[in-house]
């Protein structure tokens, strides 16, 4: 399955996977999540996404770090983010604990890793569309190292979970390959066309692996309605020192634009 040109593997291509993301600082993993699974977890997270806007979900699972909290979708109340959403989907906890996902960080951070899953925004179900009221349909380059240089949490390896299949009408991560072994100077401040970046299309149930290092951002969907909606479950495991219960967000630094 794999096919080295895009860095898409399949559970039996690990070690082209591994070579793939050391080189390029991203790689995706396709055709391990069955459908069943991928309709339940995203409708436990679609319902506690409902309830969080509703009021009947406890508001720990609310953000105004990276939301709006007058944030509205065709005029209604909507909210872009749910945080800490695997403790509000036990399912969603089972699948970030898939223990392939577990094998593939072990393999390209060391044994001592961990799942940031407990503090600052946990694991996130993130829905981007846009609209006049929408807080979330695209975001500037940015690394996500930069979201807390002052932290020894790092090395970390992001992981993203795709609902819905991405394009140009809903919008897709663009990337600077081996950007993540050159630092971030000339990084640019919003959406800039970069040389050499290239469009990260995936499919649904796709695992999109990210070094912490490389420059990424999120293109903003040319539909609108239905068409334009990207929803998905992202996390990050990380090698670096454990954050203490009770970190919170009040360092964290929104360096991406919106």
């Amino acid at each position: 399955m794999s096919t080295t040109s895009d860095g898409i593997f399949g559970p039996a291509d690990l070690d082209a996977l591994y070579v793939f993301f050391q080189v390029h600082g991203f790689a995706t993993l396709r055709g391990t999540l069955s459908e069943d699974v991928l309709d339940y977890v995203e409708a436990e997270l679609r319902a506690a996404q409902e309830a969080l806007v509703a009021g009947s979900l406890h508001d720990s699972h609310a953000t105004d770090i990276l939301d709006a909290p007058d944030a509205t979708i065709d005029g209604q109340p909507f909210a872009h983010y749910v945080v800490f959403a695997t403790k509000a989907s036990a399912r969603a906890d089972a699948l970030v604990h898939e223990p392939v996902l577990v094998e593939i960080n072990r393999h390209l951070l060391g044994d001592h890793v961990w799942l940031l899953d407990y503090e600052q925004f946990g694991i996130v179900f993130q829905d981007a569309r846009p609209d006049p009221g929408s807080a979330y349909s695209r975001i500037g380059w940015h690394t996500d190292r930069q979201s807390g240089p002052h932290l020894d949490v790092w090395p970390a390896v992001a992981f993203t979970i795709h609902f819905d299949p991405t394009s140009p009408a809903n919008g897709f991560l663009r990337v600077l390959p081996g950007s993540h072994r050159a630092g971030t100077e000339g990084i640019p401040p919003g959406f800039e066309r970069v040389p050499g970046e290239v469009a990260v299309y995936q499919e649904r149930g796709d695992i999109l692996f990210h070094h912490c290092d490389l420059w990424h951002a999120a293109a903003r969907a040319t539909d609108d309605g239905d068409g334009a909606i990207r929803r998905h479950l992202r996390g990050s495991w990380h090698a670096g020192t454990r954050l203490p219960d009770g970190h919170g967000t009040a360092d964290f630094i929104k360096n991406a634009r919106r």
